[in-house]
């Protein structure tokens, strides 16, 4: 019997002590997919004290924390010295995202655009 309730008690201890990523976060966190076929040597998201760096195709970033962030941003890759940027026009109608983690699935067309895909995860 007391091996029982050594037992539970330990599953009870472990189930309660267990965290998930989503627990307690209070900022965006963002990370960056490279959908394209060449290396983005680095990426800006919003400004340069967001910057993120080598980021091979096929790859994904680390996660980067923000204060306030939208379903799409400006945007500059540097690759192979080329420089893409993709610049909003505005947010109207737009709501900020809520703390957690998302992904910019980040291409590159045939004519230099950048293309974005927004991924909750």
């Amino acid at each position: 019997m007391r091996k029982h309730l050594v037992l539970l008690l330990v599953i009870l201890i472990t189930s309660f002590s267990c965290t998930d990523r989503d627990d307690n976060i209070t900022k965006v966190n963002l990370r960056i997919k490279n959908t394209s076929e060449v290396t983005y040597q680095e990426v800006i998201v919003v400004s340069d004290t967001t910057k993120y760096t080598n980021i091979s195709s096929g790859s994904y970033s680390d996660y980067l924390e923000y204060d306030q962030l939208y379903s799409y941003a400006y945007i500059n890759i540097i690759s192979d010295g080329e420089t893409y940027v993709l610049q909003p026009v505005d947010f109207v109608g737009e709501s900020l995202l809520a703390p957690g983690f998302y992904t910019y699935e980040l291409g590159l067309d045939e004519s230099g655009n950048v293309l974005l895909n927004f991924v909750v995860d």
